[in-house]
């Protein structure tokens, strides 16, 4: 039986810059790998949770030209935790920017829960830009989706989590968690404000692994990384990720000649599987792999298993077309 994959050995960036992408928001952007390889881009999820050294790893860094950025707000980006021109199409319009100042054409897409929703808001608007997508964890951004996570469905499987989760919300105040947060992590109070962005982002961290996982947990709780995640997707969130209903699926057909892998985790409780299973039917042109030993998180060894097959995979197809 074949051995599962883990990621490829650190290393380090050949370049890094920040990039100005407007009047308010500048972007750490960095490369990696090979400078002549297939361009990849890593999207991070979030919105707000920001790149790690550690994404660099799912490549093979003798056949990708990995390059990694921040999304507004998080991250090394700044300004930090900034809900100002932040949103799904300020990001698209980001990717394309980076794209032109690296002097790419065409670029393989990897992105995980909202990098998964990002790179099919991108792929939509840019398709002759897209070699191809691996996505994991997919996320719609549904209403349904957001409901399942913040107010009622998660909450079942992890009942004593979200009892600390919803701690600083007033009991009269719990019909609408999502509402209630957002005024709180968008005010003027900030011992208010950290205590629900860290309420919020440690909610995330403990659901997102099929056994409970107390290094992500305390990486989830760091302050800096807590506040841009918890008020970027609150912000999000409270507007619907900008995108119209059901908007992701409504607009697949754009997808049509993108070839694609999609891995999703069977007992993922932050974006439930019916996400996955709801864009391959809409993107039969993707393979889609449900792992039956995984959650959510990208760092579940089963789910580094297959995303570094897939990059794999994908790295032997280009390479016929390029």
């Amino acid at each position: 039986m074949e051995s599962m994959r883990i990621l490829y050995p650190e290393i380090n960036t050949y370049e890094h810059d920040m990039l100005e992408v407007s009047a308010g928001h500048r972007l750490y952007v960095e490369q990696s790998g090979s400078p002549d390889g297939i361009p990849v881009l890593f999207l991070h999820g979030g919105p707000g949770g920001g790149s790690q050294a550690w994404h660099r790893r799912f490549f093979d860094p003798q056949c990708y030209r990995i390059i990694l950025f921040d999304q507004r707000g998080c991250g090394r980006s700044s300004p930090h935790a900034s809900l100002e021109e932040n949103n799904t199409w300020a990001l698209v319009e980001d990717m394309e920017r980076i794209r032109t100042a690296l002097g790419v054409d065409k670029w393989l897409l990897f992105g995980g829960s909202w990098g998964s929703t990002l790179a099919l808001a991108y792929a939509q608007t840019c398709p002759e830009r897209v070699l191809g997508m691996i996505l994991r964890g997919v996320f719609l951004c549904r209403r349904k989706d957001i409901h399942w996570f913040y107010q009622d469905g998660a909450s079942r499987v992890f009942p004593d989590a979200f009892a600390e989760f919803i701690r600083p919300i007033p009991e009269t105040e719990r019909g609408d968690l999502l509402s209630a947060f957002y005024r709180r992590l968008t005010g003027a109070d900030e011992l208010q404000q950290m205590a629900c962005a860290k309420a919020w982002s440690i909610w995330e961290a403990a659901c997102s692994t099929l056994a409970p996982n107390a290094h992500l947990v305390d990486q989830f709780a760091e302050p800096h990384r807590a506040l841009a995640m918890a008020r970027i997707e609150a912000h999000y969130f409270m507007n619907d990720s900008f995108l119209a209903p059901d908007q992701l699926i409504a607009k697949a057909n754009r997808l049509a000649s993108i070839p694609g892998v999609i891995v999703h985790g069977r007992y993922d409780m932050v974006c439930p599987l019916d996400n996955a299973l709801a864009l391959h039917q809409a993107w039969p042109k993707a393979q889609l792999n449900i792992i039956r030993d995984a959650g959510h998180a990208a760092s579940e060894p089963a789910i580094v298993d297959a995303l570094v097959h897939a990059t794999d995979y994908m790295a032997a197809e280009l390479e016929k077309i390029l």
